[in-house]
């Protein structure tokens, strides 16, 4: 796995790209991450590692646009227990669960899409699977197999008698 990219903190609360020498905001942060950057986000001055804290500014803007992100009963859980219960559910739990969601949604995407393919040509390929038909009914011809019953199409000019009702024997 590469280096993750640097980012310096300033106490005025300004984002530095280390590797592009340039001012970030917290949406190139998001962008970088969705792209599959690995950030490390350090405070200027002490050098502390301060990613967690960032990240989860970029995950309130997020929720600030759209109104919410976890349902009101999470958050009160998150609030009354705080690192003590939660921290090691969301380190060992919650990454695996949505990684696991994840690998599970790209597996279907993958097998779902290669149904829809053999669909697909299969309905392109009907026309020439249906054109040896004629050459099947000779060879079966060929070693006295019946032929297949084929339904006739009713002629109107020439109806067929077998079918009509009048032949039936009249009760008196």
């Amino acid at each position: 796995m590469p280096d993750p990219l640097v980012l310096k903190k300033y106490s005025n609360r300004r984002l530095y790209d280390t590797r592009n020498s340039r001012y970030v905001t917290l949406e190139d942060v998001s962008t970088m991450i969705r792209s599959g950057e690995q950030l490390q986000i350090q405070d200027a001055t002490t050098g502390e590692d301060v990613t967690a804290f960032i990240l989860t500014q970029v995950v309130l803007e997020a929720a600030k646009h759209k109104n919410s992100l976890l349902p009101v009963s999470v958050l009160h859980l998150l609030i009354r227990y705080g690192d003590n219960a939660l921290g090691e559910f969301f380190e060992k739990y919650f990454q695996k669960t949505i990684q696991n969601y994840l690998e599970t949604k790209k597996a279907f995407d993958q097998q779902f899409g290669q149904w829809l393919d053999m669909g697909l040509d299969l309905s392109r390929r009907k026309p020439e699977m249906m054109a040896g038909t004629s050459s099947m009914e000779a060879m079966m011809e060929m070693f006295s197999f019946p032929k297949p019953f084929t339904p006739k199409k009713a002629d109107p000019k020439h109806p067929d008698p077998s079918d009509s009702s009048d032949s039936e024997p009249k009760k008196p």
